[in-house]
């Protein structure tokens, strides 16, 4: 099947293009769009359209990073809140950006001089409105009270100095534009475009949010107002579910068929895909490239891994000593999902430009700052770049869609078996695993996590997160969830009972050295050969405060490797929101006061 490329520019770049026209320019001034000779047929507002599309990339497999899914060694905002001794509105000043709302405005203030019938623009107006819906979604995580504009901006419009509007107002309002797309935006769209499902899939994605985030965040005083938005984002799931003719992805293969959802060069007739962002080499590369898998900035954790469970569906953590197991036991016997996301003992590496030592069995590589694990969910194992830069992104799978529709009846207490046969437990037979029971044992580990939530609630929180593991929905949901307390514990990695030789490809013979900081690592020559011939790798294992460790023991001579010292602290409520940039401030004092502490 032939795909369908869009090579997207931003409004601004394709309204400038318009105005290069030699013609058009004699008739209107330099500095101005010229709106009444351009939205005039339904190429034009298509056009204009799909200069909105925002949509996630390959670089999402990074997003989760500083997170207990994936820590990073990169500069990260929740991160330096934490660490910071007095974050504020000066030193915070990201978010607060309005080009895209204007840009959105423009076409809805215009788009109805178009000769089209009310049908195409209805259409047009929901493309825009759903974008519009999750613009402001987006400014509501962020700042609560936001201003609400419905219209663009001119220079002198005196509500460019309004007050923020209260988050009750603006959340009815992007909801209202939210059912407005579902209503109207098309279905049968060509690969690639904005379509009802789409549509409905945000809306469901975001009123889970908005139910559940006013449900735990009592600061708020919202709790009565949580079942709508539950309820809502329930029945737009059950829309999809009933009516889109979507399905998990599998042929059977449970050991493969998660993993090709990520490495597919063409998902446009795989029937989990809700949206693409689609590539192919020649037309537009994919820039897919091997930050996720190795030593760059990101890594997957220890906590992670450990939330999957056992291949038999029992919890990991219920077996004895289960936190000091070392590396190739902890594959054994898992999730099949967990293999499809980390590299494994035995996983063999391909593409070779992201590990010096070549390729074959890889050997896990450390560096300082690391967790020893790799990421192998999103990386293209193909040496051949038309390959790696063809995948196709999956930015919106049914597999979402399924998550959210069992988790919003089970915060509304209408969960019930039959529930759980239509969503949770689809994507476990895709995986291999059994069923989820509907009155499942309680993991103490996930009760200490989320305390006072129900084992079948719990369970359903667990399989979001290994289904959706990297895909950049972890901030959110602990967001959401108030459980922000848990990105104070410091990411840990691989475990190590001592210094010494270690086996980390599963065939029974050492790959690895760990020698003390107070030695040197031998010359190339001097390295100890394994029983396949192949010199082992060393490493200088000390504590994180060693300068000579090339990797940090939490003990110095053993414990779980570490990728940081200390996470700080999370201050509830103030943390699960941002300041309006001091500048703003300045310019405009009716956005004041700060919420929530924020100075």
């Amino acid at each position: 099947m032939k795909k369908v490329f869009y090579r997207l520019l931003p409004v601004s770049v394709l309204l400038s293009a318009l105005s290069c026209n030699d013609e058009f320019m004699d008739r209107q001034p330099r500095t101005e769009i010229g709106t009444e000779r351009f939205f005039n047929t339904e190429e034009d507002l298509k056009m204009y359209c799909f200069g909105l599309y925002n949509f996630p990339s390959h670089s999402a497999y990074m997003d989760d990073a500083g997170t207990d899914n994936q820590a990073t060694t990169a500069v990260n905002e929740v991160k330096n809140v934490m660490i910071s001794t007095n974050p504020n509105s000066t030193t915070i000043s990201a978010g607060w950006s309005w080009d895209r709302l204007r840009n959105i405005n423009l076409f809805l203030d215009n788009c109805d001089r178009a000769a089209v019938s009310d049908e195409t623009l209805n259409h047009y107006q929901g493309v825009a409105r759903f974008f519009r819906a999750q613009f402001y979604m987006d400014k509501v995580k962020r700042f609560s009270d936001v201003p609400w504009y419905d219209r663009a901006l001119t220079t002198g419009d005196e509500d460019l100095y309004k007050a923020r509007d209260p988050r009750e107002l603006v959340v009815e309002h992007l909801f209202e534009d939210y059912r407005f797309a579902a209503e109207h935006v098309r279905t049968g769209q060509e690969k690639g475009a904005v379509d009802r499902w789409i549509v409905l899939a945000y809306l469901a994605r975001h009123a889970l949010y908005e139910g559940t985030f006013r449900k735990y965040h009592t600061e708020l005083n919202l709790q009565a107002t949580a079942p709508q938005y539950l309820q809502m984002a329930a029945e737009a799931a059950a829309r999809i579910m009933n009516e889109g003719g979507f399905s998990i992805y599998t042929t059977g293969k449970s050991e493969s068929d998660y993993a090709e959802l990520f490495s597919n060069v063409d998902l446009s007739g795989n029937p989990e895909i809700i949206h693409a962002t689609y590539y192919d080499f020649k037309t537009i590369r994919s820039g897919n490239w091997a930050a996720a898998f190795g030593n760059y900035e990101s890594c997957p954790t220890k906590d992670l891994l450990q939330a999957y469970l056992m291949r038999d569906g029992s919890f990991y953590s219920s077996q004895p000593g289960y936190a000091s197991f070392p590396f190739v036991q902890e594959f054994a016997g898992r999730d099949p999902r967990l293999l499809q996301t980390y590299a494994w003992p035995g996983w063999e590496l391909v593409r070779t430009s992201v590990y010096s030592a070549g390729g074959g069995i890889y050997v896990q590589a450390f560096n300082k700052n690391f967790s020893g694990y790799h990421l192998i969910k999103g990386f293209v194992n193909d040496k051949n770049q038309e390959v790696y830069e063809s995948v196709d992104y999956p930015a919106l799978r049914y597999a979402e869609v399924l998550l959210t529709y069992a988790e919003a009846r089970a915060e509304l207490g209408q969960l019930t078996e039959d529930d759980l046969t239509r969503s949770i437990n689809l994507l476990r037979s895709r995986a291999g695993m059994p069923d989820l029971p509907f009155s499942p044992a309680a993991d103490p580990v996930l009760q200490q996590a989320f305390p006072g939530l129900s084992p079948l609630l719990l369970e359903i929180r667990r399989e979001r997160r290994v289904e959706l593991a990297v895909e950049g929905f972890r901030y959110d949901d602990l967001m959401r969830w108030y459980a922000g307390k848990l990105l104070e514990k410091e990411p840990e990695g691989i475990y190590f009972p001592s210094l010494g030789k270690f086996d980390l490809t599963g065939d029974g013979i050492e790959d690895i050295c760990l020698i003390p900081t107070s030695q040197d690592i031998p010359a190339e020559a001097d390295k100890e050969a394994n029983a396949l011939g192949q010199k082992l790798a060393y490493y200088k294992a000390g504590s994180i405060d060693d300068t000579q460790a090339t990797v940090y023991l939490r003990e110095g001579d053993k414990g779980n490797i570490l990728t940081i010292r200390d996470m700080g602290l999370f201050q509830e409520p103030k943390f699960y929101y941002r300041p309006v940039p001091r500048t703003e401030m300045d310019l405009n004092p009716n956005l004041a006061p700060q919420l929530f502490g924020w100075e």
